[in-house]
């Protein structure tokens, strides 16, 4: 079994000193496998804004994995948004952008959506599709396939919204390689589906699972984070929601694969 609890748009620049201080609390008596990050630490990308972001990374006390978001590439200074896009990335919070985790049961990898010049929407090259098939064909089936980005591969409920550029192609490839589920950011809005709401192509079962923001740039919904407690073919999803004082679980949904699909089944 694996603990993963997933994070996303912590927005330093943005972010409430109660929360991150009891968000990292709660990780800690969560003790999770591995933190997932998927995107927009900053706000505007500004220098002490990756040092309160890397800050805040370093306290995490245990392995993590993080990509960028779009937030996380300058938007006032062409000259670095064009030129050095992710310099400050590099710099201050790793040089990997694409990064791999992997242990017996469990392989997570994240994939660099944010680019320049698609300023708020984000892509995946055929460059990184090739290195998805790289990397996650290789894996043996009874390992849970995991892929982070900050873009999304379907939309949210409520338009508008745009999904991340070549995700027809990406998710051939993902299918191929027997990934059980997509892990994203960016829309602030916690939801879950399968991939297949939105691309009737796939025949395979992959769970797409958004995670809400982790700033005071709320939309319709509090902060929240996610923890998936993964123990195939049973995977269940906690919705750990900010009261204002702590965190809690604000929902919990048990997902089993059966024939190839994730239903949701009773506790």
């Amino acid at each position: 079994m694996r603990r993963l609890a997933h994070i996303s748009d912590l927005h330093f620049g943005r972010e409430d000193p109660v929360l991150i201080r009891e968000l990292l609390a709660d990780l800690r008596r969560l003790e999770p496998t591995l933190v997932a990050v998927s995107g927009d630490l900053t706000q505007r990308a500004r220098r002490r804004q990756f040092l309160a972001a890397r800050g805040f990374l370093e306290r995490i006390p245990c392995p993590k994995i993080v990509v960028p978001g779009n937030h996380d590439i300058p938007l006032y200074d062409p000259v670095r948004r064009f030129l050095l896009p992710l310099h400050r990335w590099r710099r201050y919070i790793a040089a990997d952008m694409d990064p791999l985790y992997m242990d017996d049961e469990m392989a997570v990898l994240g994939v660099n959506t944010a680019r320049s010049l698609a300023f708020v929407n984000g892509r995946i090259s055929d460059k990184q599709i090739a290195l998805l098939r790289f990397r996650l064909c290789s894996i043996p089936d009874h390992v849970f396939k995991i892929v982070v980005t900050h873009h999304p591969f379907i939309p949210p409920p409520i338009p508008p919204y745009s999904i991340v550029g070549r995700a027809a192609r990406a998710l051939a490839v993902l299918e191929e390689c027997g990934v059980d589920v997509l892990l994203a950011g960016h829309y602030h809005v916690g939801y879950s589906d399968d991939v297949r709401s939105h691309h009737e192509a796939i025949r395979s079962h992959i769970l797409v699972s958004q995670a809400s923001t982790l700033s005071t740039r709320v939309r319709r919904e509090p902060a929240a984070y996610n923890v998936y407690t993964i123990d195939p073919p049973d995977l269940t999803l906690t919705v750990r929601a900010w009261n204002g004082k702590r965190f809690v679980t604000a929902r919990k949904t048990h997902y089993k694969e059966i024939k190839k699909t994730w239903s949701e089944v009773d506790s």
